[in-house]
């Protein structure tokens, strides 16, 4: 379990770093979500969503390695949520290879570490 947590927080914070370089405009727009936004303005709020959604991970991440779940209804609530986001980030990664160069050879081994890290923390036991 602490290696997924180790990746889970690694995973979170380097999606974090990715946005952050996206909002301070250090990581052109034009590289990411496809390259479909056609303006800083159109990927602004994505990026800005992205992190909120990065943050609240890492946090149910450090939640999920630093309890042990003793309770039967909350083990199978954070199963759940685990499994949530193995589909949201295995349908991340799919999209990546069909993106810009940037999102299929940095983005997606990024988003790998993620679906891994997730995985793992759904199916080991507490």
């Amino acid at each position: 379990m602490k290696t997924a947590v180790i990746m889970g927080i690694i995973f979170y914070s380097l999606t974090i770093l990715i946005h952050v370089l996206i909002i301070s405009g250090i990581i052109p727009f034009t590289w990411v979500n496809g390259g479909r936004s056609e303006s800083f303005a159109t990927q602004f709020p994505i990026s800005i969503i992205n992190t909120i959604i990065s943050i609240v991970g890492g946090v149910f991440t450090l939640i999920v390695g630093r309890n042990i779940v003793y309770n039967y209804k909350r083990k199978r609530g954070i199963t759940v949520i685990c499994w949530f986001f193995v589909v949201l980030w295995s349908i991340g990664l799919i999209q990546q290879f069909f993106g810009t160069p940037f999102e299929k050879v940095v983005c997606s081994l990024i988003l790998f570490l993620g679906v891994i890290s997730n995985l793992r923390m759904a199916i080991e036991k507490r």
